[in-house]
């Protein structure tokens, strides 16, 4: 999934690696749940890591597979940042606590033409569930591309605020 910014490559990683942009967009991007955890550290130049623990409510998950997961799921997401500012890559990471769904990929950012930059994330998502996995991998795929289309949402906000 591809994600524009309206805003140059360094200062969509500069918005990426501050910690309030990474508090603000989790409670912007979990409507009904609660934010556990939003923080980063490390820094741009040194390469940084961005963990958020957020824990939302399951009411678009199919009934079906919501049997597996309760009302609410714990969703632990972790950004793992290379160092430097031209051509910024890393690796992302999202697990869903209590169930047996993870994400794996990588992330990275590039210049536009038009001066934006795109935000790509490349990655597989695995539900280890007899007979149910393609149902759940489906439904899960669908909520990381919600919460990502929400986080793009976010951040062009916050790149175009006063």
């Amino acid at each position: 999934m591809t994600s524009t910014y309206p805003a140059p490559v360094a200062e969509v990683a500069a918005m990426l690696a501050a910690e309030p942009f990474v508090r603000w967009r989790a409670g912007r991007t979990s409507p009904g749940g609660t934010v556990d955890q939003a923080d980063v550290s490390g820094s741009l130049d040194g390469g940084f890591t961005s963990t958020v623990r957020r824990t939302v409510p399951t009411t678009d998950i199919p009934s079906q597979v919501r049997s597996f997961v309760g009302d609410h799921v714990e969703i632990r997401q972790v950004e793992v940042w290379e160092p430097g500012t031209a051509s910024p890559r890393g690796t992302v990471t999202l697990e869903i606590t209590g169930a047996p769904i993870r994400l794996t990929g990588t992330v990275r950012l590039e210049d536009l033409p038009d001066g934006g930059t795109a935000q790509t994330y490349d990655g597989v998502l695995r539900a280890a569930v007899p007979l149910f996995a393609s149902t759940i991998e489906k439904a899960a795929a669908q909520a990381v591309r919600d919460a990502l289309s929400a986080e793009e949402v976010a951040g062009r906000e916050w790149l175009t605020a006063p």
